[in-house]
């Protein structure tokens, strides 16, 4: 017997105005045995309702509700019967905005709304909405496994502070849950922070821009969606965009730019976070810093092993501080970080690999 036939089934309710997303919501979720649509709802406050009755492990959530809109859903959801919520959204522009909102307010992933699906898509978009709707449900369904499978793996410490080089740029590696740590990350650190940081965050196109311009006005940094040349500048973040590649070119002894491309293209993730630590940990070398954080899957792994391999600082987020732990466990489970942290530590670690004093 299956380890999904075993228990029940996660119970997912769908909330959405358009009949078409309801019905090619519900499809896709059924075909996993392990998920079970136990209701729809087609604005906000009957999403209430049928959450109050039917209790469903996970909702997903139009951010475009008619009536009670999805965000002011999504908050009587959160303070009043708190449960995983997936935001399905339009990449429009106000979508896209209020999709960012909605992941601050404890909103645990987000999917891109498509009116219509080619038969090309449909399998990608379903093992997307199947494998989000998993994590969300917590361990008692089994997430996909990074392709090297880990138990408790060792954690190597960082050398003696008077043998490691002093990091010239940090790259850092996230997925779901990635919004909300990298917020209180950014915004931990200060304006003069004498590096650059170059970001991949998993996120579905159309939403790097809203998300980069949002916390370019919550953080000290001045915070970018990267475009092709952009030279990494101190006290600046450069966002990889959605469908991008982003990867590290030297221009000179002392500069080195971004370059985007939608190479290679045999590859789950575009942005990837191993093709852009890859390229870092190959300009920057024993310079490097590279960060692995919350998020399914285990891309990073390969980008963090070669910024190891070169004498760069690793840094995973640990277990109890990820929403979901398999880009960092499968980092630790190759043996590849130097140290790992909680998140709210993450900041005073940058800022004591770059010698920045403890504050008073």
């Amino acid at each position: 017997m299956s380890l999904a036939s075993s228990q029940s089934p996660v119970k997912v309710l769908i909330a959405d105005d358009s009949s078409f997303m309801r019905a090619a919501l519900s499809r896709m979720v059924e075909s996993d045995e392990s998920l079970c649509v136990v209701g729809t709802a087609e604005t906000g406050l009957e999403t209430l309702e049928k959450i109050g009755e039917l209790q469903p492990d996970v909702v997903t959530l139009d951010i475009d509700m008619p009536g009670l809109s999805g965000l002011e859903t999504l908050k009587r959801i959160m303070s009043e019967m708190p449960r995983p919520v997936i935001i399905v959204s339009s990449t429009a522009r106000r979508g896209a905005e209020d999709t960012i909102e909605a992941l601050a307010l404890g909103a645990f992933d987000c999917i891109a709304k498509q009116l219509s699906y080619d038969s090309s898509d449909v399998l990608k978009v379903q093992n997307e909405v199947v494998s989000k709707i998993k994590a969300a449900a917590g361990p008692r369904v089994p997430a996909p496994r990074p392709s090297s499978p880990v138990d408790r793996p060792p954690v190597v410490e960082f050398a003696p502070a008077t043998t490691v080089t002093v990091p010239s740029i940090v790259a850092i590696g996230t997925s779901t849950g990635g919004p909300k740590a990298l917020r209180e990350i950014l915004s931990a650190l200060p304006a003069d922070l004498p590096i650059g940081i170059v970001i991949v965050q998993h996120m579905p196109a159309g939403f790097i821009g809203p998300f980069a311009k949002r916390l370019n006005d919550l953080c000290p940094l001045k915070v970018h969606e990267a475009e092709e040349g952009d030279l990494i500048t101190a006290g600046h973040v450069y966002f990889a965009p959605a469908g991008k590649h982003v990867t590290v070119r030297r221009r000179s002894s002392s500069e080195a730019a971004l370059h985007l491309s939608h190479l290679p293209s045999d590859v789950p993730h575009i942005p990837s976070v191993n093709v852009m630590m890859s390229s870092v940990a190959e300009v920057f070398g024993c310079s490097a810093m590279g960060i692995i954080l919350t998020g399914m899957g285990d891309d990073g792994a390969r980008g963090m092993q070669a910024i190891f391999l070169k004498g760069g600082l690793t840094l995973g987020q640990d277990e109890a501080t990820c929403v979901v732990y398999g880009m960092p466990r499968a980092c630790a489970g190759m043996g590849v970080l130097s140290r790992v942290a909680p998140l709210p530590d993450i900041p005073r670690h940058i800022l004591d690999a770059l010698g920045y004093p403890e504050p008073h």
